[in-house]
């Protein structure tokens, strides 16, 4: 089962799905990425065009949060990496 929540205060989605954990470990993976190019998660968010505050929920280990086919797309650009290698366990 797939759901989706609007949370009101900051206007983005989390996710409560079946596939928690792979939502966890993508954003896990961005971190990993992230902090091996040495780059801040202000610095990141900058280069990917979204807020610190975003870029922090994507990369939270204790909650799933849905990321759209765009922007998936333009974090793996700016990591450098191909977006299968964000899915690898």
């Amino acid at each position: 089962m797939f759901f989706k929540r609007r949370d009101t205060l900051s206007r983005v989605m989390i996710v409560q799905t079946k596939y928690e954990q792979e939502y966890i470990r993508f954003g896990l993976k961005v971190q990993y990425y992230r902090k091996l190019r040495g780059l801040t998660q202000e610095a990141f968010a900058d280069k990917i065009g979204k807020s610190w505050s975003y870029l922090a929920k994507i990369e939270s280990p204790t909650r799933a949060f849905g990321v759209s086919m765009e922007t998936l797309f333009t974090i793996a650009d700016a990591l450098d990496v191909p977006v299968s290698r964000l899915f690898e366990e």
